[in-house]
């Protein structure tokens, strides 16, 4: 399969993650296969969806982070990474901005598997706790 071919948009999102996963067939699609099965061992609920031109994501009530996969890197991209706690300083990649942060996995490297499922829960949290809109006033 080439790395240009991608599922069509009548399969699920999961199906296209899996297509996307075994045209990459190296140490990429190895990581983002073990990132994957960390995704839903810490949210079980979370939801798959392809998104920007066959990037996989990870949603649960908005969006958690994208898994997008260089020659060099995979790089999980967290939608509202400045705002998670990151204790274990995950983060090491897309500091400098106001909302996203990210974690580029270059070949080799050993994941914090415990920290990155608590990273998971935390934005899963993060999107859960919506802001209270502000009290109609009477009139």
């Amino acid at each position: 399969m080439s790395s240009q071919t991608f599922a069509t948009s009548t399969e699920s999102a999961s199906a296209q993650i899996d297509a996307k996963i075994a045209s990459l067939a190296d140490w990429r699609g190895a990581m983002l296969t073990r990132v994957r099965a960390l995704m839903h061992e810490a949210l079980p609920e979370v939801v798959e969806e392809m998104k920007w031109m066959g990037t996989p994501c990870w949603s649960q009530q908005g969006l958690i982070c994208t898994g997008e996969s260089y020659k060099q890197v995979v790089k999980l991209t967290f939608a509202k990474g400045a705002a998670l706690a990151d204790p274990a300083k995950l983060f090491n990649a897309s500091l400098d901005g106001n909302v996203r942060r990210a974690i580029d996995i270059r070949e080799g490297e050993k994941l914090n598997e415990k920290a990155l499922k608590a990273l998971f829960q935390a934005a899963a949290a993060l999107n859960q706790a919506k802001p209270a809109k502000p009290a109609r006033k009477k009139a």
